[in-house]
């Protein structure tokens, strides 16, 4: 999520296509955090395949 205060009033200047992006990566850093939590598995793409990752080798990913 993005930090209160100066962060929020920062997001407010940039274009709309920026603001969706962090939307996206803070709702992303989320889900992914609430998967490692609760003990579900998430589902990557990698080398051209789906691959499950184990709830205990997830890294949540830091929003800036």
């Amino acid at each position: 999520m993005i930090k209160k205060g100066k962060k929020k009033a920062d997001i407010k200047r940039l274009p709309m296509e920026a603001r969706a992006e962090v939307a996206l990566k803070e709702a992303v850093a989320d889900a992914v955090a609430k998967h490692k939590r609760m003990g579900h598995p998430i589902a990557v793409w990698r080398d051209g395949r789906a691959v499950w990752i184990p709830p205990e080798e997830i890294v949540v990913p830091e929003v800036e």
